[in-house]
């Protein structure tokens, strides 16, 4: 696999997620698509999306539901790229989204795998190529961002670093689509800044290649320390997402 055919496949499975066509993304021009449901999306999304805006640096693919076509559509070509994706220009967008009981929710970030950069690193710690059967005991707080008890079907592969028996970083991978599978990754406090993190998710990446899947990676655009371990475990920013959800959906995630 080389790091085109990593991005190709990356755009085929957004042009899934969004309704659109994979060249869509690569345009000069903006786009905006009415958005569906589609069985080949990632699994943790929520379809149709009410405002999506995607883009891999080149213009903005928005999938929106028909009512807001024309004010999304005005919102992304009054404003640079960039600009669409933070504050003040998104605050426009976020009140015209009001009326509609809808809100600015989700904003990240996704890494694709460099090949060029891709290395296992090393690690001061024995690693251990886990598979499903050995994820029973370790859907627990301490694990979250590599294991997802809610999707446990989806749970593939995962390596673990441990402290004689003590299990003490956790990276895990979900097959959240056919074929491309997340990476997340934990250490335990006592245990950050060993360079843990960078040696599992290295190589949890080449695993995953191995078996002819795109490892990707996600983080939200503040979490400093999770995007210097995607820099640092080989992988480089491809593409940002910025989501509305009903006001309803936000106020139970803060309530959580």
């Amino acid at each position: 696999m080389t790091n085109e055919e990593i991005l190709h496949i990356a755009l085929l499975q957004s042009a899934e997620d969004l309704s659109c066509a994979p060249e869509d993304f690569l345009k000069k021009e903006n786009v905006t698509v009415l958005s569906n449901t589609n069985e080949k999306a990632r699994k943790y999304l929520s379809l149709p999306f009410s405002c999506q805006l995607v883009s891999y640096g080149h213009n903005i693919v928005a999938s929106v539901m028909p009512e807001l076509k024309e004010i999304v559509s005005d919102y992304i070509n009054r404003y640079e790229i960039c600009h669409c994706f933070e504050t003040p220009n998104m605050l426009v967008l976020q009140e015209k989204l009001r009326p509609f009981g809808l809100d600015i929710c989700f904003m990240a970030e996704y890494f694709l795998p460099d090949l060029r950069e891709l290395k296992a690193l090393s690690c001061p710690y024995d690693l251990r190529l886990l598979y499903p059967d050995d994820f029973a005991d370790l859907y627990l707080p301490a694990w979250s961002n590599a294991l997802c008890e809610k999707r446990k079907h989806l749970d593939m592969l995962a390596v673990g670093a441990y402290d004689g028996k003590r299990l003490i970083g956790l990276a895990g991978c979900s097959a959240d689509c056919e074929t491309m599978w997340q990476i997340g990754v934990d250490v335990l406090p006592d245990y950050r800044k060993q360079g843990i993190a960078g040696a599992l998710t290295s190589r949890l990446a080449l695993e995953t290649l191995a078996r002819g899947k795109v490892p990707f990676y996600c983080c939200a655009w503040s979490n400093i320390p999770s995007a210097r371990n995607a820099i640092r475990s080989g992988f480089r920013p491809a593409w940002v997402e910025m989501t509305a959800k009903r006001k309803c959906f936000i106020n139970e995630m803060n309530e959580s």
